[in-house]
């Protein structure tokens, strides 16, 4: 019996997990398609930007993770369009047929139709974003070394975070630690004058989705590390060097660091009906698209409300995307063998963020408690070291941070890229992506 072509598009926790637990399984030769030819670790992307990892301690190439799979493959490409009627994707690299299609693209930053924030602000979604972030505030660190404009020196000391779930809190935590640690040392140049950092965010609460344990004590150590927490504050605009909220308050910053929302990615041949709000996928309890035979869509790219205990869809976490990958890869084991696919049921293991050094909070489920300070920081590395996915990142993550927290590691202050005497001279995000 031929095999059938399993197509899953998208490399991120849910595609990852779905087609390493494919591997050398009979009856199925799997293609994994992704723009790029690496898998990254999206959740110490922060830790990328602010220099404390680098590229190869959160990434790693597919093709390394396939090595000894052999119905495991690799296409490098962006996904333009759906064929269904077909059977067939067409890439920016080509066309790929398939028997079953999972759509595991994940989520991109959402700037809720506001165009100069779109523009202007810098992301923080791909590995890319967290480089970019990086040299850019290195490059405004160099500039104001050099500056004798005193406004734009003013403007440069302001760093605004939109944004005050899990990942504007840690880069928030992250540059004040670097800020109140190293800054000085540095960049003797600042002087007395402190980099002032803003999290702002329209929501009443930091972490809204953790408990009110986690989110007090987490607001409570972001001021303590002298972090400007500004909450029911909607930013509207951004334009002329000034962060303009719903209010008609202004900052003034050269800097606005966008982690506010996310927007699953629609495709083309994908009809709009099947889309939720959110651009999400309505999905049964297997994950097959709902007025699809053969489509599914897992992670962050689909909404299922079939589990009991969760009637509304499942959060967008990277552990619901993971367990979904897993679950899938057994149902389609399950498939070639003849046997019936099985509902999928999300197991709540908590949630945590890490505020800074032995900083951090975690809303355990088993058991039901919330752990604050040194003892969630430790679970926090601990877990997040161990969710990386493959033993090499592993060890490099664990090198890094040992040398950052215990010995007397700096931060990188490489920028990374082409023309960086250029981009020295620019003076907009904007200007850098048109770059």
């Amino acid at each position: 019996m031929k095999d059938k072509k399993l197509v899953i598009v998208g490399g991120g926790f849910a595609g990852i997990n779905l087609a390493k637990h494919l591997g050398n399984k009979k009856g199925l030769q799997v293609t994994l398609v992704d723009k790029n030819n690496y898998n990254f670790f999206a959740p110490l992307l922060y830790q990328l930007a602010t220099g404390m990892l680098d590229v190869s301690s959160i990434s790693i190439p597919f093709r390394i993770l396939f090595n000894g799979k052999e119905n495991l493959h690799f296409r490098l490409g962006e996904l333009e369009k759906v064929v269904p009627e077909d059977n067939k994707i067409i890439l920016s690299t080509g066309e790929v047929t398939y028997d079953y299609l999972v759509l595991a693209t994940g989520t991109k930053s959402n700037y809720f139709g506001m165009e100069n924030i779109e523009k202007n602000a810098l992301p923080m979604k791909t590995v890319n974003d967290a480089i970019k972030l990086r040299n850019y505030l290195i490059m405004e660190g160099e500039k104001y070394s050099f500056s004798t404009d005193e406004d734009e020196k003013r403007k440069m000391r302001n760093i605004v975070i939109s944004g005050a779930g899990p990942s504007g809190v840690e880069i928030a935590g992250m540059l004040a630690e670097m800020r109140n640690r190293k800054m000085k040392n540095i960049y003797p140049e600042l002087g007395e004058e402190a980099l002032n950092i803003f999290l702002v965010d329209g929501a009443p609460t930091v972490l809204p989705p953790m408990r009110e344990e986690s989110q007090k004590y987490s607001k409570a150590s972001l001021e303590k590390l002298g972090i400007h927490v500004k909450l029911n504050a909607m930013v509207a605009d951004y334009k002329d060097d000034k962060v303009i909220f719903k209010d008609g308050e202004t900052i003034e910053t050269k800097t606005l660091i966008w982690c506010a929302g996310v927007t699953a990615i629609k495709f083309d041949g994908i009809p709009e009906e099947y889309y939720e709000k959110g651009g999400r996928l309505t999905v049964d309890a297997v994950n097959k698209i709902i007025g699809s035979d053969n489509i599914y869509a897992i992670g962050d790219s689909c909404i299922q409300k079939t589990d009991p205990d969760w009637p509304e869809g499942h959060p967008q976490l990277g552990s619901v995307a993971q367990q979904q990958g897993k679950a899938l890869a057994k149902n389609f084991s399950r498939m070639v063998n003849g046997k019936e696919m099985e509902p999928f049921s999300y197991l709540d293991k908590g949630t945590m963020a890490i505020i800074g050094d032995k900083k951090a909070v975690a809303d355990m489920t088993f058991p039901k408690t919330t752990l604050t300070g040194f003892f969630a920081w430790m679970a926090w590395l601990f877990v997040h070291l161990f969710l990386l996915v493959d033993y090499r990142n592993q060890w490099k993550t664990f090198w890094n941070w040992a040398n950052t927290y215990i010995g007397k590691g700096n931060s990188q202050g490489i920028m990374v890229g082409e023309n960086v005497y250029e981009n020295l001279v620019m003076t907009t995000p904007m200007e850098m992506n048109e770059k």
